[in-house]
């Protein structure tokens, strides 16, 4: 809604020499709009007291008769409509808006990355060309294990140059003392070996069903 269809809606329920009692419409009755509303009218030349209540949609202001009128504190109120934070709702609203692209823009680049990627694994060569010859090691390097394998090698390797100087200058040196930093290091490699010894058991299962058939 617009500053001219907000201020038309704002209703004048009491006024008399430097007190003014306004019903504010309920699309601007929330905390945020109503400290912008209350520091916004302090600053207009005359006003002493603001007064918000969003929860009743009203708005006291008490003014110096002398220096500022109603007609002020009505033009200083229209000029604060149009720069009003956003209702909460709406903050949420665009949030979801920007992830859903995010998500949308996420699930294109992976879909392409995907597409490419098989096309890797399998692409059109002649028979007997070198790149046909390399298509199987292509094809098993891009694999999901492949690919897990690697960035469990990647992570692993980054963790040791991250930590290498507490390993060489504090751990090795004072064992009892870092116990619980290589009680950690022998449990993450564990899991490390446990999970390759997972993946290799399936595969030396399917290896000789592959050499037996005709």
């Amino acid at each position: 809604m617009n500053v001219d269809d907000l201020s038309r809606r704002i209703v004048v329920r009491h006024r008399e020499a430097g007190y003014l009692r306004l019903e504010l419409p309920t699309e601007i009755c929330y905390p945020a709009a109503a400290a912008a509303v209350e520091r916004g009218l302090r600053e207009v030349t005359g006003v002493y007291r603001v007064t918000v209540s969003p929860a009743e949609r009203r708005l006291v202001v008490r003014h110096d008769a002398h220096v500022c009128t109603a007609a002020d504190v009505a033009r200083g109120l229209k000029a604060l409509l149009g720069d009003l934070p956003a209702a909460p709702g709406t903050v949420v609203a665009a949030l979801d808006a920007t992830l859903h692209d995010a998500g949308a823009k996420a699930r294109r680049a992976f879909a392409g990355l995907r597409a490419g990627l098989e096309r890797l694994r399998h692409p059109d060569a002649p028979a007997g060309s070198l790149q046909a010859r390399l298509q199987p090691v292509l094809a098993n390097a891009l694999t999901e294990k492949a690919i897990i394998n690697f960035l469990n090698d990647l992570v692993a390797f980054y963790l040791i140059r991250v930590h290498w100087e507490l390993i060489s200058q504090r751990w090795l040196k004072d064992p009892v003392k870092y116990g619980n930093a290589w009680l950690t290091t022998f449990y993450l490699v564990f899991l490390l070996v446990r999970y390759r010894k997972s993946i290799a058991k399936p595969a030396a299962q399917t290896a000789p069903q592959a050499e037996t058939r005709p």
